[in-house]
Order: structure tokens, then sequence, then C-alpha cells
């Protein structure tokens, strides 16, 4: 329960927080959270004791958080620590922003994870003595002792670096692609790998298809998207269902990296609009160009649809090295990267400091607004990640082999939240509280939210799951949010009001696991709570 009402506090301090920039034209704010952070979060995911996981790669030499006494990784093939004391992930508390090191044995650079349904982290691959690694945390509150427990009973078939992880809807988890690995495989394991033709065909000279973007569409097959084409993928039958046309605009996957997100599932759930923006310029990591201009197209698909057709615009700025964040209330943010070059080691130039909004139910040429920019360059290997109370966590920017901190674009390890419009204090008196919520729901069940507002409502309050998802290298894998089906609210006195909602119906809609509850009113979002949602 303690954890359930530390992120409360949280909205008493938003309101007293200092940013540390502010454009009194456009929307949001910033906020410095740690100065040193001790590392730089290469993949970032937030667990449901509202902590977050940061995790660098182990064979990048010391980092600025010691690992506890007597805790020291030994390796005799690091060629720049082999007796490292150094940690390379670390626990951050947003509620107090104080940061534990955590213990990682193998290398995890350019790895993968996700969730499973027991709100456990899974996570797999990497390079070098990592990348056939499975590794697993499982989170504890702030004061716990939780750490990394590497698997020694079971490994990756193949080796997985640049992989991508999606749960599927019985709670087992798909790994797909990864560099030399045009296949899948799953966790727990079952009949080896697969071959996923479909990713050979799509790599050019320069890749472009690694860390594919893979969503789960309610019918249950899978979007895989790599370079600029698409398929739906049969996870069952391991099969390709379909073909999408290709996408105009330019490679969009690593290392011609932009962003995708899955919009909010609603209604009967029988849509699914997958969207991807940006990417560089084919040819930029080949040349190692830092000047040629990102591409700023986007493309828009209804990937359940019987003739899909991509639907373009434009953002406002070119970007590569993005990250797309569900909102609560359903839009996207679009935040960090850069606007020149391509991802890689120093191949990337001047910075997009430049949030954006991108609003789904606006018609094309309106749907994205420009916000408050940043002052911290935010580019290769950032991560953003929504948290509880509605801010976004912005991490890590280290466009170099190692930590350096003298230079145009040094290694960065400052923490950031940036806060979107909706917390503003001109909007408290709206945002909702949710007073009383199941700790766990099941399929298709209907359930009570009790929710209390300052202002009398107008107007129904949604009631939107969201997932956890684990962010890396421009991508959330498992990314989704779920607005369930609610009645009008019911006066329950003093301000209190019952919300009736429906739980989604099955795995496919969303997947067993650990999601953030959100009530939100007239587009503010409360604080979430956590909600186990099982069969």
């Amino acid at each position: 329960m303690a954890s359930l009402l530390a992120f409360p506090l949280l909205t008493l301090v938003l309101l007293h927080s200092v940013p540390i920039s502010t454009r009194a034209d456009l929307p949001g704010t910033w906020d410095l959270l740690v100065a040193d952070a001790g590392i730089a979060s290469m993949h970032t995911a937030v667990t449901r004791f509202n902590t977050v996981v940061l995790l660098d790669r182990t064979n990048i030499g010391p980092s600025r958080k010691m690992l506890r006494r007597g805790h020291c990784r030994n390796d005799p093939n690091d060629a720049v620590l082999k007796h490292d004391c150094y940690a390379h992930s670390v626990q951050f508390d947003p509620n107090t922003n104080q940061i534990r090191p955590l213990m990682i044995l193998t290398d995890t650079w350019c790895s993968s994870g996700q969730f499973l349904p027991d709100g456990t982290l899974l996570q797999t691959g990497g390079d070098l003595d990592g990348v056939r690694k499975i590794r697993k945390f499982h989170p504890c509150d702030a004061a716990g002792s939780c750490d990394w427990v590497e698997l020694d009973d079971v490994e990756l078939t193949d080796g997985r670096w640049y992989a991508t992880n999606q749960i599927l809807p019985d709670g087992s988890v798909i790994i797909v692609g990864g560099r030399g690995a045009n296949t899948v495989e799953y966790y727990p394991p079952r009949n080896g790998v697969v071959e996923l033709k479909f990713l050979a065909d799509v790599e050019d000279t320069q890749m472009d298809n690694l860390y594919p973007y893979v969503h789960l569409l309610p019918n249950g097959h899978l979007f895989i998207f790599a370079n600029n084409k698409a398929v739906s993928y049969d996870h069952v039958t391991d099969k390709v269902a379909r073909e999408y046309p290709p996408l105009d605009g330019g490679p969009c996957n690593y290392p011609s990296t932009g962003s995708s997100a899955m919009l909010a599932l609603e209604g009967d759930y029988s849509t699914a609009v997958i969207v991807v923006c940006g990417g560089a310029q084919y040819g930029a990591f080949i040349q190692k160009s830092t000047e040629t201009p990102a591409h700023g197209s986007c493309g828009r698909i209804a990937a359940t649809s019987p003739d899909p057709v991509w639907e373009m615009e434009d953002m406002p700025f070119g970007r590569i090295m993005g990250d797309m964040v569900m909102l609560p209330t359903g839009e996207v943010l679009v935040i960090n990267g850069a606007q020149a070059g391509t991802q890689g080691f120093k191949l990337a130039s001047d910075p997009c400091l430049y949030p954006l909004l991108y609003r789904p139910d606006q018609p094309v040429g309106l749907r994205f607004m420009t916000l408050n920019p940043g002052t911290v360059p935010r580019m290769y290997h950032s991560t953003a990640n929504l948290l509880p109370d509605g801010r976004v966590l912005i991490a890590r920017s280290n466009p170099h082999y190692f930590y350096k901190f003298n230079a145009e674009f040094p290694t960065e390890l400052r923490l950031e939240a940036f806060s979107l419009e909706y917390l503003g204090p001109d909007r408290a008196n709206l945002r909702p509280v949710i007073e009383e919520v199941p700790e766990t729901v099941r399929y298709g069940e209907r359930f009570d939210v009790l929710v209390s507002v300052p202002l009398s409502v107008v107007g129904i309050v949604e009631v939107n799951l969201g997932s956890a998802p684990f962010a890396t290298h421009s991508f959330s894998q498992g990314q989704r949010l779920v607005k369930l089906a609610v009645t009008p609210l019911v006066a329950d006195g003093d301000g209190r009001y019952k919300i009736s909602c429906v739980a989604p119906p099955n795995g496919m809609v969303a997947p067993p696991g650990y999601y953030m509850a959100f009530a939100v009113n007239q587009g503010v979002p409360s604080v979430a709570r956590w909600v186990h949602l099982v069969s």
C-alpha cells in the first residue's frame, strides 16, 4: 500500500518544483530530478512499485556509481575493467529521487526486454558474453534490495543484439530479430528458433532492419515493421499472414531510426492504428554523415483494415532517434532525438530540443503541436518513459563508445521530467484522484472505480490502462493504452463519483500483467494506480 501512496505525494512536489526551462508561449515544463544518476541509461523501465530500472552496458568502463562493497564483477575478457566495482544498472525512486546500485554481470549492450504477467522484468540478449543471456529483475519497493538475476538453466537459441520483445496474449514473450538473427524465438522456449524471411528481405546495405517495431494487434497477430515495410505475423502458426504496402519517406529502423507507436485501443477494440514517424535518409549511416537532414514524414495505417493504406503527413521537424510515449489521454508525446545524421556513435548533430504532441483525433495537418523545448540534448541512446503521475521521465544521451563528458554532445547523466500541459496548476481542479480500484481484475469483468474531483464533473471520466514498456533505442517495447468501456458517473457524495468499467475482453487486447490505471477527466489524468490484469 505504501507504494500506491507514494505517487500522490508527487502531485504536491509538482506544484512547487521550479522548471529548468520555460517558454511562455509553448506548453509543458521541464524539471531536473537528478543531476547525476551515476550511469547513463540505455534501457529504462518503470516497475509496478513506482520505481524505475535504469540499465546501461557492462563493458563501458567506470561509471559514476559504485556497487555495494564486496560486489564487484570479475570478467577476464573485459577489455577495460577486468575487476569492475562500478554499477551499470541502478534503481531510481522518483518519489525521493534516490538512486540504488544494481549488479548486472553480462553485457546488456543494445538488448531487449519486456514485463512478464507477474511483474517481473524479462531482459534478453546483448553483446559478447550477454548475446544469448536471459536475465530477470523481480521488482520490489524502494526500500527493498531486489537485484538482477542471470539465468543459468536457459539461454537464447540465437544471439540477440538489437532485437525486440513483445508479450503475447498467453503471457509468453516473442523475441524478434537482432543483428545477424533473422529469426524469432520465445520465452518460455518453444521449438527453438523460427526463420522470419521478412527480416532478411528488408535488410539493406546499412541494415535498417534492427530493433524492428513490433505491436500486438487486437486480432492476435503481430504488426512487425522493419526498414520501410511491414507484415502481419501469426505467432501461433509462425507464418506471415499478410503484407502491408511500403511506407514512403525512407528507412525508419536502426540505424536510420525514427519511432513508432500503436494508438489507443478503444470501442469494440477491433481497430488498431499504427504510427511510424521520422528517420534518417538512406546512406547517412554508410557515409557517416552527421549533417544529412533527417526526414520528418509520419505514416499512419489502420493495421486491422481489410484494405490498409498509409496516410502521410509531416512533423514540424525532421527527427531521428525520437521517442514516442503513449500518454494517459491517448495522445502521443514525441521527444528526444536529432535533426541530422543517423544513429550510431558520434553520427548525429543538431539536437531536436522541441517535443511534439501528436493528437490522433485531429485532421491531417493539425495533429502535431510543438511544445516547450528542453535545454539538454538527448540524442543517441536516450530514453523516455511515462511515470504513474503523468510526467515523462527523460534519461541519458551518450553518442560515445565510453563515457565522455568533455564533448560537444557529452555523456548525459541528468534525469529530467517533462510535464505536459495537463499537469499545469490551472488544471489542478480538474485532476481526478482514484480513491478505490480493485488490485486485480479478470478479462471481461465489470468493476467499479471510485474517484474524487475538486470541481463538479461534466461528461464522461475515462478509465484507461497503460502498460509499462521497456524503452530503448527510440522504441518502447510492449507499449499500449487501452480505453475501457465505462458508464456515466454516479455521484457518491463529498465530490466522489463511482465509475462502472469493463475490463478488456482478452489477452489480444491487453496481455496479462500489471497496468497503470488512469482516470481521465476532460483531458486531465489522475495519478495512476496499478491494476493486475489476469485471465
